[in-house]
């Protein structure tokens, strides 16, 4: 039988049980509940401002994090403490649902950097890729499946733990940022497009419409209903910096065809050295590309960002984007300033 063909359980095959570590600066390891939420949030804060401090998790996405119904912590996450109880180590695996042409696991944690090089990190992700495994081994599906991870080239021990753990370099991810002391160009889209700020109103649509632009894109599937609510509700996102494209299809009906959506985190002014938002999502449907909606859309956001007396804004992009759309942030100024890499263990 094509592998493509073969469910994924038979092509993972039966998986040991996660071992827990052991190691003489970690007291105790255990599942995470929600009672360490903040626990674990200090200890990313010391994690990215070594690792990569223009950008630091947020509570709230870490207590989002605790709030899928598709992460369950008992099986999917474990703490390691120090003497004292404070959490100096944690891994989760996320497990996305929607799956229509992947099956992803998403390793995500690490360790103190007072504690780093001592090898807490390699039994922590020795226990994250089986437990991957296990959540891979639990789908019938005929997809490919991957281990799917993420390291900053200034944390190279994050890369070197994937490679020794046989995850491959698949990818780079570039952060561009976007200075707004230079003018923005305006940028007018062909005829028949609207470009209006976003409202909660067209929430549904502009999901809807996120998911087909982004089937195109490299390891993206579409975001379950839990996964949009908490962005598009969390405390950071910025509807006044966020804008949505409108075209008139064939039958008459305006329709949303593109969207720019960004965050604002305060918290993070201080450490990456400039005020600004973040655009997390830009996306316009492929049969409505080449009308100059996506720069239009920019534009939009650049100048809704000057506005607000913003110095920067910031985007990250996959360098080999099919759709050009690192040609397209070079265009409108951005300019590269740090690189991501994507690790998998393909199935």
């Amino acid at each position: 039988m094509d592998q493509s063909e073969t469910p994924l359980t038979e092509r993972v095959g039966a998986v040991a049980a996660p071992v827990v570590p052991s190691h003489r600066d970690v007291a105790l390891w255990r599942p995470a509940t929600t009672d360490d939420i903040d626990g674990i949030w200090q200890l990313r804060q010391f994690m990215g401002q070594v690792d990569h401090p223009n950008y630091l998790t947020a509570r709230g996405a870490i207590a989002a994090d605790f709030g899928y119904s598709h992460f369950h912590p008992d099986l999917d996450s474990l703490v390691g403490l120090d003497a004292t109880g404070r959490i100096v180590a944690v891994g989760m695996v996320m497990f996305p649902p929607r799956q229509v042409s992947l099956v992803r696991s998403l390793p995500i944690g690490g360790v103190h950097p007072a504690l780093r090089g001592r090898g807490i990190g390699r039994q922590l992700l020795a226990w994250q890729l089986a437990r991957a495994k296990q959540q891979l081994a639990s789908s019938a599906k005929a997809l490919p499946g991957w281990i799917l991870a993420y390291a900053d080239e200034r944390s190279p021990q994050n890369a070197a733990l994937f490679e020794h753990a046989g995850l491959s370099l698949t990818r780079y991810f570039l952060t561009l940022e976007r200075p707004l002391d230079a003018p923005v160009r305006v940028v007018d889209a062909a005829d028949g497009i609207r470009i209006a700020g976003y409202t909660p109103a067209v929430s549904a649509q502009v999901h809807t419409t996120r998911d087909d632009a982004f089937m195109d894109h490299w390891g993206s599937q579409p975001m379950s209903e839990e996964n949009w609510n908490a962005f598009v509700g969390g405390k950071w996102f910025r509807p006044d910096l966020s804008f949505v494209a409108y075209g008139t299809d064939a039958t008459g009906t305006e329709r949303v065809v593109g969207f720019v959506l960004a965050t604002a985190n305060e918290n993070v002014w201080a450490t990456q050295g400039f005020t600004g938002s973040y655009i997390d999502l830009v996306g316009v449907l492929s049969g409505w590309r080449g009308r100059h909606i996506a720069q239009s859309l920019l534009a939009a956001q650049l100048g809704a960002g000057r506005a607000l007396g913003h110095e920067r804004v910031t985007l990250a992009v996959d360098s080999d984007s099919p759709t050009g759309a690192l040609g397209l942030y070079t265009g409108m100024g951005f300019v590269p300033t740090h690189r991501k890499m994507a690790y998998t263990l393909e199935f």
